[in-house]
């Protein structure tokens, strides 16, 4: 049997493969027009119900991760410490990634370099604000539910029903469990019964998302075929530079600046891509960060060294607020090719605005995480035409895998970063990833987990100090 990272690869291959087949068939003739072919909807049925289970299985992982992470802490003091230079790391590495935008923006010149006009834009049905950070932060419900009602509408025009789709905010179940892990370390001693089966709960949960985890190679299958199968690359000729200049952002934040960091904090390299690769491998396919948050968290206990009272609580947080392609990269080249399609100039003091709403936007939209929401909150808040966001969004998926690529590979790289400075990073876990079995849990290191989350350390002894 390969191992799950050949395993992802053949995978991925198989599915560029199918891809290009269900493309070159071409869409069908039905009753309503034209429609996928056979093919693509297979390949997109496959890959939608991959993602849609891993997103089945967050709300429960987190806000049980993230109670027996507390209680496992023991002490809120320290949590807080860690918890400030996790936010403090997230805006080094937002503001670095957005000047490194805002400089390809400059070099690049894609909105002169396109043949786009500004009456070819449309303005976006949503978007962002200042204020979705308290709509995001304060729960609705102690489920972190919400729930969206749309329209239906005939082929007359006229509503024909309506549909109501469910959702979760990951923020806010992250908020839900911290009040509710540090509420049962004050009540002490009566909340033992709770907390032992919170964790009994994990260990039941984590046990389901390895067999979902399991499927990932067909679910990279269906994902890059269809991601290829639907939108090919005819769509990149008008945006062709602007699209060079997004995945050149992208590669010089992975490849250039995160190594940097790496290395000025004393962690190997190579050690970081072969224990995170896999997560960002999944997010490349899936274009979902919240979809990849249990492979994320995954990755970094086991690959990384991070211990899991950290990363619990770090990795859901990164999940929603860290997005170094899709909230730093992303909106800084796409605010300047507006200006440029639109011939307006900007000020330094634009560019000031833009790395500000990178670094302080990601929260600010939490709530409604997305390069979308983010594009339409940098335009507003710079006063250019919201119409401009109409002339990304064709390519918009094509630069998404990337995107998604690199936020995760960020929320990875800071709670490991963060473990390291605080010295409580497994650093020869960190230095000794296997190559050749980055990911598959065996039985015995199933059983190994569950006895580690179901033994309750003592209330006194346990925290996360620095190694001594």
């Amino acid at each position: 049997m390969p191992s799950f990272s050949v395993q992802i690869v053949l995978g991925l291959v198989l599915g560029v493969l199918l891809g290009w087949v269900a493309l070159s068939m071409g869409p069908v003739d039905g009753p309503d027009g034209e429609t996928a072919n056979w093919l693509t909807t297979t390949l997109d049925t496959i890959g939608s119900s991959f993602v849609t289970l891993l997103k089945a299985i967050v709300p429960p992982l987190v806000f049980t991760a993230i109670v027996a992470s507390i209680a496992n802490l023991r002490q809120v003091t320290n949590a807080a410490r860690l918890a400030g230079q996790t936010l403090l790391w997230f805006a080094i590495t937002s503001a670095i990634s957005v000047s490194v935008g805002i400089g390809l923006g400059l070099l690049f010149q894609p909105g002169n370099a396109s043949s786009l006009t500004p009456a070819e834009g449309s303005e976006p049905s949503g978007g962002g604000t200042w204020l979705d950070f308290l709509d995001g932060l304060i729960p609705g419900n102690y489920l972190g539910l919400g729930a969206r009602t749309s329209l239906e509408t005939g082929a007359d025009g006229s509503a024909s029903g309506a549909s109501t789709s469910i959702s979760f905010n990951v923020l806010q179940i992250v908020v839900i469990a911290l009040v509710i892990g540090i509420a049962a370390l004050k009540v002490g001693r009566k909340a033992d019964p709770f907390i032992d089966l919170n964790r009994s709960a994990l260990a039941v949960i984590q046990k389901v998302l390895w067999w979902v985890i399991r499927l990932a190679p067909l679910g990279t299958l269906g994902l890059i075929g269809n991601a290829i199968a639907t939108y090919g690359w005819d769509l990149l000729a008008p945006l062709g530079t602007f699209a060079l200049a997004i995945y050149t952002g992208l590669f010089v934040v992975l490849f250039v600046i995160y190594p940097i960091v790496l290395r000025s904090n004393g962690l190997k390299i190579s050690s970081y891509f072969k224990g995170a690769w896999p997560a960002i491998q999944l997010a490349f396919v899936s274009r979902s960060s919240i979809g990849t948050l249990p492979v994320t968290q995954r990755v970094t206990e086991r690959n990384l060294g991070v211990p899991r009272e950290y990363a619990s609580f770090a990795v859901p947080l990164a999940a929603t607020t860290k997005m170094d392609g899709c909230a730093s990269i992303y909106p800084a080249i796409s605010a300047i090719f507006v200006a440029q399609i639109f011939g307006i100039d900007l000020s330094i003091t634009d560019y000031l605005l833009i790395a500000f709403v990178s670094v302080v936007g990601s929260a600010a939209t939490a709530g409604l995480t997305g390069a979308l929401v983010m594009l339409t909150l940098t335009l507003s808040t710079l006063g250019l035409p919201l119409a401009g966001v109409g002339l990304l969004i064709a390519i918009d998926p094509i630069l998404d895998m990337g995107r998604t690529a690199v936020n995760v590979a960020g929320q990875a790289l800071v709670p490991t970063v963060v473990a390291k400075r605080e010295g409580i990073l497994d650093v020869e876990q960190y230095d000794s990833v296997n190559t050749e079995d980055l990911f598959v849990e065996d039985d015995t290191d199933a059983d190994e987990v569950e006895d580690e989350v179901v033994a309750a350390p003592a209330a006194e002894e346990r925290d996360l100090e620095p190694a001594r």
